[in-house]
């Protein structure tokens, strides 16, 4: 009797022996005791199968014509480390069984052996694996529950934003989220909501971009019964809902000029007057800005007030794009895909090696919005128990942008051209952190403020 836990699912497992009757032999006895199993007699052609369809188990022979078992198991292991993998060795090859685990596989089986010992062999690696899934599974809901809500990577990048946001949820300062659209700025300003003591009020979002000039203005700061020919009655604004809560002024960069005034005195006084009110109202507010835009740029060129700036950016987190982190992409996708799942009711455990491979290669210009549409994509056409490269959206199969010092040398740049066009991809990199940027690029942050043309501060720690 074994002791294996119980599997909701038959397990896929790939034989793969050059001879050909041992290999049939093995796959009848998988087959029998409830597996999907199939063979393959080469390394080569195995590759391509456990691109196409990720097994759960492979068993292999050590000793093959061409690309041997040991090369094909360490394939296995970089390809996906998921895959269990039993080797198969000749009697006596004590020696040959150590560096097959060494490699990568989980046991070995000399031959020969007796069926019961291989179903035996097969139990335990596929539970071992089942085991680690599912702590996995836990480690996940634990994070979920116990970490900062909604910022799902393991990037160090993410790392310091999570610190960060847990050392100021509690402060009443304004942030500025800075970063490439879709890169998930709202996110990191949900954060700072939930982590904080203001998480029981309301957390108001505006994107100040999606609405007319003309409206914002009342939007945010409401209006009294007659202010205009169409208010019928009062109305509360923005600023009034998100009382002892957080308000989020999304693309703020947006904003015109004659209302960024009208918000800095908001900041400045802590409290609003709707349009039309003989008196201001007090108001309790947190505000979390977030751009896409370089408004350090804005300042200069006169598009954004200096004061306001420096009012909103009191603490400012820079968020990367998701190509500069990319291992947060399987564990923000496996996030995305349990959601979809749960969603849509189907039956998809997870994605196969070759789409994990397709994911963490692409480039992601739309950043964590891109990534999300894929899975939800994935979710409505997989028919199988994982997505695979088929279900990701055809843009991902494309090639990567060409190497970025072949591309200056064909457009025969400068190296002070070179120096500034290295300088903003390092800039978009760190979410216009110059603090950063120049640890990065080994300089001090004012000789990066001149690169920029900017005027040297020390009281800039960004």
């Amino acid at each position: 009797m074994t002791h294996s836990i119980v599997r909701n699912r038959k397990a896929r497992v790939l034989v793969v022996d050059d001879d050909q009757d041992l290999a049939a032999f093995l796959v009848d006895v998988l087959n029998a005791s409830g597996h999907d199993a199939s063979a393959c007699h080469a390394a080569t052609s195995a590759m391509a199968s456990i691109e196409e369809t990720t097994p759960d188990l492979v068993v292999t022979d050590v000793h093959m014509e061409g690309t041997d078992g040991i090369a094909l198991i360490e394939w296995v292991r970089g390809f996906d480390p998921r895959v269990a993998i039993i080797a198969i060795t000749a009697f006596g090859s004590i020696e040959t069984a150590v560096r097959a685990v060494r490699a990568g596989a989980y046991d070995y089986l000399t031959k020969p052996f007796e069926p019961q010992a291989f179903r035996l062999g097969v139990d335990r690696a596929l539970e071992t694996t089942e085991l680690r899934s599912e702590l996995r599974r836990l480690r996940d809901a634990l994070g979920e529950r116990f970490g900062i809500a909604g910022l799902v990577g393991r990037s160090r990048a993410l790392a310091e934003i999570s610190a960060l946001v847990q050392r100021v949820a509690d402060s009443s300062a304004t942030v500025l989220v800075t970063g490439p659209s879709g890169s998930g700025k709202e996110l990191i300003a949900r954060a700072l909501h939930t982590e904080s003591k203001r998480r029981n009020a309301r957390f108001v979002a505006v994107n100040c971009a999606a609405i007319p000039d003309t409206l914002l203005e009342s939007e945010l700061f409401g209006y009294k019964k007659g202010a205009f020919t169409d208010a019928k009655g009062d109305r509360t604004g923005l600023f009034q809902e998100a009382h002892r809560g957080t308000l989020f002024l999304d693309e703020i960069g947006d904003l015109p000029m004659a209302l960024q005034a009208k918000i800095l005195r908001v900041l400045q006084e802590r409290e609003v007057r709707p349009l039309g009110a003989a008196r201001g109202e007090a108001i309790d507010v947190r505000v979390v800005a977030a751009t896409h835009h370089d408004l350090r740029k804005a300042v200069q060129e006169g598009r954004f007030r200096e004061d306001l700036f420096y009012r909103l950016a009191v603490i400012e987190v820079g968020v990367p794009a998701l190509r500069d982190r990319p291992e947060d992409v399987l564990p923000l996708a496996e996030h995305f895909l349990k959601r979809f799942t749960a969603r849509a009711s189907a039956k998809i455990r997870g994605f196969s090696g070759a789409a994990v491979k397709r994911m963490e290669s692409y480039h992601w210009p739309g950043n964590v919005r891109e990534l999300e549409n894929a899975v939800e994509r994935a979710v409505a056409l997989a028919r199988e128990e994982l997505v695979t490269p088929d279900d990701l959206p055809p843009s991902l199969a494309s090639p990567e942008p060409g190497d970025f010092l072949t591309f200056a040398a064909e457009r025969e740049m400068t190296l002070d051209e070179l120096t500034m066009a290295y300088l903003r991809r390092v800039l978009e990199r760190t979410g216009n952190n110059k603090k950063r940027t120049a640890r990065i690029l080994g300089v001090d942050r004012r000789t990066v403020q001149r690169w920029l043309g900017e005027r040297p501060d020390a009281d800039d720690d960004t």
